[in-house]
């Protein structure tokens, strides 16, 4: 929220509230014109919010070993823009996102302006490329055959 704040840019949140205490003492108080909470979307109305968006920005808060947002994101033709945590490194390239330094909201405020510019075609390439479940399947059996050599 505060790296939207800080871009100018409006941000709309989706997801379960995990956490409601949280949520009504730190994110509610926030919600208005620019900064809105959408709710646990169904997989299409989510779909059709990701994919519409002129990027997904990612903050995760622990070193995640996957990080299917961003794959969802990038299967929409969503560039990412978020923290260089988890497995984002990994799957985020200068073509379809940019990463800064987790935590630090101002550096991804600057970061949202160059991955909105960036090629939504690129982005969607690098899901299927990357995060189909044919990549996915090639790369597990590639690790396999080299484990069990």
């Amino acid at each position: 929220m505060e790296a939207a704040e800080l871009s100018g840019r409006r941000l709309r949140m989706a997801g379960p509230v995990g956490d409601a205490a949280y949520f009504e003492a730190y994110v509610r108080p926030r919600l208005g014109r620019t900064i809105t909470y959408e709710g646990h979307l169904h997989q299409p109305n989510l779909c059709e919010l990701v994919g519409s968006s002129a990027a997904a920005v990612v903050t995760p808060c622990w070193d995640e070993p996957y990080g299917l947002v961003v794959a969802e994101a990038l299967a929409c033709g969503t560039p990412v823009c978020g923290f260089a945590r988890g497995a984002l490194p990994e799957i985020v390239t200068p073509a379809c996102g940019r990463l800064v330094r987790p935590g630090d909201s101002t550096a991804l405020a600057k970061a949202v302006e160059p991955t909105i510019g960036l090629s939504r075609a690129d982005a969607r390439r690098h899901a299927e490329a990357c995060c189909s479940m044919e990549a996915m399947t090639d790369g597990y059996e590639r690790f396999y055959r080299s484990v069990s050599a």
